[in-house]
């Protein structure tokens, strides 16, 4: 096993494997310039980023950074990932990650606005 903690995942084994699939059938329809399998190979991709991202939040991925040499295996999932990780911009697309307590308990202060409306807003009589 390698040094570092990357793609050790099954998220990142089955997007790369898909994506290199969509490329392979991308390239051939380059090559035979077929509209078709160029389409296909895109949609393909796309397909790979989006599985990818499921398994990722489903707990098949990692957290951004190193995980602990114990959980390096394939078959280690993320119980963490449920709630979303907080450096993670695929957990952040997704709605999970980078909350606050008072956001999270729905806690949220709103002040008064004070002062003179907006020009618009006086002309429009509000």
């Amino acid at each position: 096993m390698s040094q570092y903690d990357e793609g050790h995942t099954v998220a990142g084994w089955t997007g790369t494997a898909i994506a290199s699939i969509g490329s392979a059938v991308l390239g051939a329809g380059i090559c035979t310039v077929s509209a078709v399998l160029m389409v296909g190979g895109l949609g393909i991709l796309a397909a790979s980023v989006l599985v990818t991202w499921a398994l990722h939040l489903s707990g098949w991925g990692k957290p951004p950074g190193v995980r602990p040499r114990g959980q390096w295996s394939m078959g280690a999932r993320d119980m963490t990932a449920r709630d979303g990780h907080a450096e993670c911009w695929g957990c952040r697309l997704a709605g999970r990650g980078r909350r606050t307590a008072a956001v999270a308990s729905g806690a949220v202060e709103v002040a008064p606005v004070t002062g003179n409306p907006e020009p618009a807003a006086a002309e429009a009589g509000r």
